[in-house]
């Protein structure tokens, strides 16, 4: 009977071997091992739209880095509301990722009384993806030459003129070009800015300041007219089209931005393996034909960065909301 004491023995070395290589294991094995099965980049506007785009680009690059599926979700509507919740509430273990734009994190906070999600405290920033601007496009037979035409038109019938918008990006661009030139125009609110274009093409709006990526297909293929870039800079791909301040409204400028955020709580390692696949991405192929086809540019960043550019970026459109009169919903 004395074989006992050695099994037992051998039961705890067993143990105690099993709980050294445990513990010899690094902390951050949630990350080695991450991603390790499919993820989903949430777009909180309709396919097509600039951040579906770039969304899809980018989730293909992710994909090939890691070997897992990239699944792209369209959530539009609420001006990217729903799409922020869904994320918010999600797993925060990196597998949920919100490709969102300055509408969610920087502009809704002041557009809505009571929003469904808190932009600071419901996320952990990954990083910023992209920066760029918008066109003031109108019909190819439209009677405006130039964007002074249209101010002209728009003074001598107050409240005649409309313009569309399907993010608050383009609505707040049409806000500030309102009180930029002390017009009294008609806002048309839309699920997307594609839907927007739409109508415009067809007649129902007079106007829009949309996203480049969307508009300047439009412009090529002679659809639409160019009347001015919502830039400081002129758009390398609309080379001709001067800006809005340089056509006379001086001082407007109203550009836009992507981010990438994960659901609060998400472990940092997670967040850190998050953003080098995300950064690395930005420099791939599809991301950067995106890029040259959409007059935009990459832009990366560090978590905190991030939160600090949010904040920034969050208490200039407070200001150019609320000078535009505009009550929360």
């Amino acid at each position: 009977m004395t074989h006992h004491p050695t099994l037992a023995r051998r039961h705890w070395l067993a143990a105690a071997l099993a709980l050294s290589v445990a513990a010899a294991v690094p902390q951050p094995a949630a990350a080695q091992a991450f991603p390790s099965k499919t993820m989903t980049f949430v777009i909180p506007f309709a396919a097509g739209s600039a951040t579906d785009q770039l969304g899809r680009a980018l989730g293909r690059s992710v994909s090939e880095q890691t070997g897992q599926p990239v699944f792209v979700e369209n959530n539009g509507g609420a001006s990217g509301q729903i799409a922020a919740q869904l994320v918010a509430n999600a797993a925060a273990d990196g597998y949920t990722v919100l490709i969102t734009t300055n509408t969610t994190h920087a502009a809704n906070e002041h557009l809505y009384k009571k929003l469904s999600y808190d932009p600071v405290k419901d996320f952990a920033p990954i990083t910023g993806l992209g920066k760029g601007g918008q066109v003031l496009v109108v019909r190819p037979d439209a009677p405006y030459g130039n964007v002074m035409d249209l101010v002209a038109a728009a003074k001598k019938s107050p409240g005649k003129l409309s313009f569309g918008s399907g993010s608050s990006s383009s609505r707040m661009a049409g806000e500030m070009f309102k009180q930029l030139t002390d017009t009294d125009i008609l806002h048309v609110p839309y699920k997307s800015n594609p839907s927007a274009l739409t109508d415009l093409m067809g007649g129902q709006i007079d106007f829009m300041i949309t996203d480049t990526s969307t508009g300047v297909p439009q412009i090529n293929s002679g659809k639409l007219k160019a009347l001015g870039v919502s830039t400081t800079q002129r758009n390398p791909l609309l080379a001709d089209v001067p800006t809005i301040a340089e056509a006379g409204v001086k001082g407007y400028d109203m550009g836009y931005w992507f981010a990438a955020y994960a659901p609060a709580g998400t472990p940092p390692e997670v967040v850190g393996k998050l953003r080098e696949l995300l950064v690395k991405a930005t420099q791939d192929d599809a991301a950067r034909n995106f890029f040259a086809g959409s007059g935009s540019t990459a832009w990366t960043t560090g978590s905190e960065e991030l939160a600090k550019f949010q904040a920034e970026e969050a208490a200039k459109w407070g200001r150019v909301i609320k000078a535009a009169g505009i009550q929360p919903e």
